[in-house]
């Protein structure tokens, strides 16, 4: 079985999640992770993102290549070395990946989740990983959506679930309505 795998993406480090980040081309990963870097992220790996299995579960990502370990390519600014830039605080040589972001560009013919009682997963290595799919357009602060992402994947790693909690609440309440109704 194959341990290691090379791919097109970003790796940051939020809250302590390692968040893979990954779209097409131009989606926008390296800007969103521009702004977690600014808001006291760490990057871990821009462009080009190796990914190594270690033991059954744990998937290590980092840069693929030492040449290009924290620069960031930003277009209309170029070439960026975070780590001169924001300091060794921004940026880790490796990290854990916890979660897969895909970060696309909106579509309105499209139903993107909206309770979050749907997870889907994402196989790298045969690890599955939690994976959302963020859609992208103008006004959206994308940098604030995967913080709260990074946020509830913790909670959920520690027995928290909020769309499943509102979800059994709404449900009880009902059923308690509904009980109230049968006797009147």
């Amino acid at each position: 079985m194959k341990n290691t795998l090379t791919l097109h993406g970003t790796i940051v480090d939020v809250y302590g999640v390692g968040v893979l980040l990954t779209g097409k081309s131009g989606a926008g990963k390296s800007e969103c992770a521009l702004e977690l870097i600014e808001r006291g992220h760490r990057l871990v790996a821009d462009d080009m993102v190796h990914i190594e299995l270690k033991g059954k579960k744990i998937l290590l990502g980092r840069s693929a290549d030492e040449l290009i370990k924290h620069y960031i390519e930003i277009r209309g600014l170029g070439i960026i070395n975070v780590k001169d830039i924001f300091g060794v605080g921004a940026v880790r040589n490796q990290k854990r990946i916890g979660m897969v972001v895909c970060l696309e560009k909106w579509d309105s013919n499209q139903e993107y989740e909206r309770l979050g009682l749907e997870e889907k997963t994402y196989a790298i290595l045969d690890v599955k990983l939690p994976y959302l799919i963020i859609p992208v357009r103008p006004g959206r602060n994308i940098a604030t959506l995967i913080e709260v992402a990074a946020l509830t994947q913790r909670a959920k790693r520690m027995g928290l679930h909020p769309a499943k909690q509102l979800d059994e609440k709404l449900l009880a309440k009902m059923n308690k309505e509904k009980g109230l109704n049968e006797v009147f």
